[in-house]
């Protein structure tokens, strides 16, 4: 897998062309899927928001449309390395993106929740709130973990009781990790699948709204 992994910004999708000086959300598709994913859940936001939804750098193997963060079947399938190398690709495309944002927060699904609280871990001054949904953080250290508890930024991270996606062991570390090194926002919703539920939404938009009222009151 390349070192350099690059994130298309000509696909970046907007919600408004008109975002000077507004918080920024920024949201991370899963596998398989594109900008165009999670796009649909700009109604259910908070007002006074930009929003941006990224294409992730990789494409999945044939014959599996859309993107992907990083490999989740093979010898690199879900590797920490992989995550990391995919959270960096992010970084760097934050660089430009978000310079004039007075704070970011990521909306991260499945792979994408991997990649934002990777993201975190490897610029934890960066973002003011993270969303995690129906995913997982990655196992492993980084260097900026110790920071990171220190910080303990504000995490929501939602998930469903049938969700047999992503293996067990990976939600018990999650479970385990998050708490020690987030302000943690965590709910399990009886009969949700590897989805996203009008439920879930509901307190991913109160969620959303502690973090801007944050930004209000500094």
């Amino acid at each position: 897998m390349s070192e350099n992994l690059t994130i298309d910004d000509t696909a970046t999708r907007w919600s408004s062309p008109d975002r000077g000086g507004m918080p920024l959300l920024v949201l991370l598709h899963g596998y398989g899927a594109d900008e165009h994913d999670l796009f649909g859940l700009v109604p259910y936001l908070p007002e006074g928001i930009a929003v941006a939804s990224v294409a992730a750098p990789l494409a999945p193997p044939w014959p599996m449309p859309g993107r992907s963060w990083y490999p989740i079947e093979g010898l690199d399938g879900r590797s920490s390395a992989a995550v990391t190398l995919a959270a960096e690709s992010f970084l760097r495309w934050l660089d430009t993106a978000a310079t004039a944002a007075p704070s970011v927060a990521l909306l991260g699904f499945s792979q994408g929740a991997a990649v934002s609280l990777q993201a975190l871990r490897l610029a934890p001054e960066r973002f003011g709130a993270v969303v995690a949904l129906s995913g997982y953080a990655s196992p492993g250290e980084l260097p900026n973990d110790e920071a990171l508890q220190e910080l303990r930024p504000p995490v929501f991270w939602g998930r469903g009781t049938h969700d047999d996606v992503i293996p067990p062991a990976l939600i018990d570390h999650t479970a385990q990790w998050l708490p020690t090194h987030s302000e943690l926002s965590g709910r399990v919703y009886t009969g949700l699948t590897h989805s996203i539920s009008e439920e879930e939404l509901t307190d991913v938009h109160r969620f959303l709204t502690k973090w801007l009222d944050g930004i209000a009151a500094s």
